[in-house]
């Protein structure tokens, strides 16, 4: 039987209790209505949805339940895609638009009822989003807001850079858009949650459990591990981009690009982060390839970014994210940095779910593109209900097929698509700069809280 990796060295996991040691493998021959490839939270929502349904589920999974994406991520449960609504109307028109967007709404309101139901408020490590600006452009904000607030019945506050100044002691940021309903949970217990939650529904679950074929047997389907085979009536394939690297089913694999990012966690900062950012909420910026942070254990900075298609972690991964912290936020100075891991992301060309049946009796569920915590709920809610009751709404997602992403030369095409838009936003950001020196100075409350803070390098 395969031994599978440990989970990530995260603060997830520091803070909570993991065992790496006990799991259950798939050795011999099982069977099942529906074989569920895939432990992370697609995986484990689909198998759950489906076995209160009443139907035989097995679950399998390369290594531990929530050992991916699902386990490593920053923690935000906010709706949306990767792909922006102005995109997806443009494609689609307004109709599908709002109709997909509600099912993303779908998402978040599923994790947040989990979390209820099981009486897990724990697991939330926070409320609210807020989505900042590095160049003004409060006339652009006050134009999504309404439209957001009018064509989608999503309420968010544009705030001023006074507002977002008193929040947070830096001169980098703008204006912003504040979303209450947004929400920040930690990612490794909610999957535990569920996986808790898949097991008292009688879900079989095997781990250490990598499937190397699946085979199309006329009446069903044959899915082989290295040690076991499950002969069930239906699949669904819910692998994510570790899953890609695995080689689980090619037709997908091909569609799916893997994306790494990174986190560090920081050692507790006391006083000088809680007179440096005040918000409680989850932090990201507006630029195409932005920051993202949250405060995390009362008093140390949890901080993601740093997008890229290359697979090995960067050796100074800590120090990079270090530099980018102390360029917004000097007066932290220099500080120990207690975690440090990365993820993959999957991404579709379009930037879109791949989710729906593909074959007779083949389902995915994949590629949520960074967006995982709503839409991977929202998957596992729309192909249980399809597999038992014919519900069809995974259909508004047919556009967005499993079209090859390129290999190789598409991740090189992302890597470089990156790197330009990283210019687009550098070069933006200088213009203005440019301009604010050669006219009046602003003079805005947020270059008065950074100038009254410590002066750091």
């Amino acid at each position: 039987m395969s031994i599978p990796h440990a989970h990530v060295a995260s603060y997830y996991r520091a803070i909570r209790s993991v065992d790496d040691t006990a799991f259950i493998g798939l050795d011999g021959r099982a069977h099942a209505e529906i074989c569920v490839i895939g432990g992370g939270l697609a995986g484990l929502t689909t198998a759950f949805e489906l076995a209160r349904r009443g139907r035989r589920v097995v679950l399998v999974e390369a290594d531990r339940i929530g050992w991916g994406a699902s386990g490593r991520n920053a923690g935000f449960v906010s709706c949306g895609f990767a792909e922006s609504i102005d995109t997806l109307e443009t494609r689609l028109g307004p109709a599908d638009a709002r109709a997909l967007f509600d099912l993303s709404r779908l998402g978040v309101q599923y994790v947040a009822e989990t979390i209820i139901a099981s009486d897990r408020r724990d697991v939330v490590a926070g409320r609210a989003a807020l989505s900042l600006s590095r160049q003004p452009q409060v006339d652009v904000l006050q134009r999504r807001q309404e439209k957001m607030a009018e064509s989608y019945g999503c309420k968010l506050d544009l705030w001023s850079r006074d507002k977002v100044a008193s929040m947070l002691a830096t001169s980098t940021y703008f204006d912003g858009l504040h979303d209450p309903s947004a929400f920040q949970i930690d990612p490794v217990a909610y999957t535990a949650l569920m996986g808790d939650r898949c097991r008292a529904a009688g879900v079989w679950i095997f781990e250490a459990s990598p499937v190397h074929r699946i085979a199309d047997v006329g009446a069903g389907w044959r899915v082989e591990t290295d040690r076991g085979v499950v002969h069930c009536e239906q699949v669904v394939l819910a692998t994510s981009a570790y899953g890609v690297l695995n080689h689980t089913y090619r037709p997908v694999d091909r569609a799916v690009l893997p994306v790494a990012t990174y986190v560090i966690t920081s050692e507790p900062l006391g006083e000088r982060l809680r007179e440096t950012i005040a918000f409680q909420g989850c932090l990201s910026d507006m630029r195409r390839a932005g920051d993202y942070y949250r405060i995390v254990g009362g008093d140390r900075l949890l901080w993601g970014g740093r997008i890229t298609t290359r697979r090995a972690e960067p050796a100074r991964l800590a120090d990079m994210l270090k530099a980018d912290i102390r360029r917004i936020y000097p007066q932290l100075g220099d500080f120990q940095v207690d975690f440090a891991w990365s993820g993959l992301m999957g991404y579709a060309r379009h930037k879109m779910p791949l989710i729906g049946m593909i074959r007779r009796g083949l389902w995915v569920a994949t590629a949520f593109g960074g967006h995982g915590l709503n839409t991977t709920a929202m998957a596992g809610q729309l192909i249980a209900s399809a597999i038992s009751d014919q519900d069809d709404r995974w259909r508004l997602f047919a556009p967005f097929g499993a079209t090859w992403g390129g290999g190789f030369a598409g991740r090189v095409a992302a890597q470089l698509e990156y790197w330009r838009m990283q210019m687009l936003d550098r070069a933006g950001e200088w213009r203005h700069r440019r301009g604010s020196s050669s006219g009046s100075s602003t003079g805005s409350r947020a270059q008065a809280v950074i100038s009254d803070g410590p002066t750091a390098p």
